[in-house]
């Protein structure tokens, strides 16, 4: 695929979650020729999300699912084009810029980074040959395959306490494994988990190995960090809710990332180089949530339309 008369697209934003449709929308809005680049589908780590009941306007509580497609909707409405490839590298430096898909390249006089952050791995014995066969990075994706059945949850933050709490009415037992003994998840997710007498909070404990048998997960053996003891918890399952990592392997160090490696952007979320923005998960910030990317998505719009008008 090439942009079109080989001119460049005023704006490509990467990536179709809650941060760039909102973008997406706010550039066409604003009368930009622009494209989405997405690698599946609409909503990125919001679409796997059972209930929002903290996003503005949803008193009521709504499926991350539900709000993706409303979110899409709205930006192509407006006429912002969605299409679905992966991009594979990029050029900065060039004028237009340029990004290399599967499937040709497009030219972009501004970029929007909206790749977001996908679910981060324990690194343990078995995550990898038991993957999709019990250990699962996605409660409600997942979780129904195992009604009925002893699960555990790896993490200690709202993810893990919000999968256990969706686990907990289709499972048998739920066992939090928390490697701190405080769970970080705030205060509403905490009074939540009380309600629900088959969750077991497993304290000071990480996880050595995922066990399984037949091509199946059987347990999880875990250590306790204080006293040293190991033992193993009989599991039909493992969700792993631990963080996440950034999905930024594909500019291959041509913006400047931080610690985290997040990539580092200034208060109108442009990055290390001129007319790049990033926005979402992917940058850094101090609260990743589903508020702050449509905030980023609206900032970077505005800033790309600015920078467009400067320079053109």
């Amino acid at each position: 695929m090439v942009a079109e008369g080989s001119k460049a697209y005023d704006t490509v934003v990467v990536g179709a979650g809650p941060a760039g449709l909102t973008a997406a929308m706010y550039c066409a809005r604003a009368g930009l020729n622009c494209v989405v680049i997405e690698m599946l589908s609409p909503g990125g780590q919001m679409a796997q999300t059972e209930h929002l009941e903290n996003y503005p306007g949803f008193f009521h509580s709504t499926s991350g699912y539900e709000l993706s497609e409303i979110m899409s909707e709205q930006a192509t409405n407006f006429g912002a084009q969605l299409v679905y490839d992966q991009v594979a590298s990029v050029d900065f430096q060039a004028c237009p810029k340029v990004l290399k898909m599967s499937d040709g390249e497009l030219l972009a006089k501004t970029v929007i980074i909206a790749t977001g952050a996908r679910p981060a791995k324990l690194g343990v014995p078995g995550e990898e040959e038991f993957m999709g066969a019990g250990v699962s990075y996605c409660a409600t994706c997942d979780g129904n395959f195992f009604k009925g059945k002893d699960v555990c949850v790896v993490g200690g933050g709202d993810t893990a306490v919000a999968d256990a709490i969706y686990l907990s009415r289709i499972c048998r037992k739920v066992y939090i494994l928390v490697r701190r003994d405080v769970l970080r998840a705030t205060a509403i997710y905490n009074t939540k988990l009380k309600e629900f007498d088959n969750v077991e909070i497993v304290w000071n404990t990480v996880v050595d190995s995922i066990d399984g048998e037949d091509g199946m997960v059987t347990g999880v053996s875990v250590r306790n960090v204080v006293r040293g003891d190991n033992k193993i918890i009989p599991a039909s399952a493992c969700f792993v809710a631990i963080g996440t990592v950034p999905n930024t392997e594909f500019l291959d160090g041509s913006l400047e990332l931080g610690h985290t490696g997040r990539i580092v952007t200034n208060d109108v979320c442009e990055t290390s180089v001129p007319g790049v923005y990033a926005i979402g998960d992917v940058r850094m910030k101090s609260l990743y949530q589903v508020t702050t990317a449509v905030a980023d998505g609206a900032v970077a719009a505005e800033a790309a339309a600015e920078y467009l008008i400067q320079h053109e």
